[in-house]
């Protein structure tokens, strides 16, 4: 888990404009502000996080590229009406530059829903909202459930904490067969260049 966002993430938080819009057309420089703006609940600050393979604290970006470069995917826990705001699609297209895999929250902007998407990344929902309360900074998760994915399936997640012990909680999706596709592709962009 690469941060577990407490309270507002809106599209500004994930991927802030004002002078970061000049690299609007540069998508590895952009990214040095992605989830800049977040709260990190285990950390307690904003736009930092615990990298789990040194054990040292950084900036998102910054321990985002670490993991990405190690070949440590990653995954983005969310409170309520992730990515709400302005559809900004660098809020999608930088997290899946940077490594991340999937995005559960408890409740999710349908705009930043379908950027998510589109970009091959798995946007979740928590079927019971508390299940939040039970990851851990330095959780491995397990993803159940991608084989058999299709409209209204449910995915099961094991979190293994790092006492030996696991919670398992079942996610929702909102995925039509072809976003399913896109998916299994790795990105809209990726399903459509597959079918030429």
């Amino acid at each position: 888990i690469l941060v577990k966002v407490k309270g507002k993430c809106t599209t500004d938080h994930i991927s802030p404009a004002g002078i970061w819009l000049q690299f609007r057309g540069h998508l590895d420089n952009i990214s040095d502000n992605c989830y800049i703006g977040a709260h990190n609940s285990f950390t307690e600050e904003q736009g930092t996080a615990i990298n789990q393979l040194d054990g040292n604290k950084g900036k998102i970006p910054k321990v985002a590229r670490n993991y990405y470069e190690n070949n440590q995917p990653w995954a983005v826990i969310a409170d309520v009406n992730y990515g709400e705001g302005s559809s900004r699609e660098h809020a999608a297209m930088s997290p899946r530059f940077l490594g991340c895999k999937v995005v559960i929250a408890r409740s999710m902007a349908r705009i930043a829903e379908t950027n998510l998407k589109k970009q091959g990344v798995l946007p979740l929902i928590f079927s019971d909202e508390s299940s939040w309360d039970l990851l851990r900074v330095d959780d491995r998760l397990t993803i159940k459930g991608t084989d058999e994915l299709g409209p209204n399936s449910q995915i099961t997640v094991e979190a293994k904490h790092s006492d030996g012990t696991m919670d398992t909680f079942v996610c929702n999706h909102s995925m039509d067969e072809l976003q399913v596709e896109w998916f299994n592709s790795g990105s809209a962009l990726n399903y459509l260049r597959s079918r030429n």
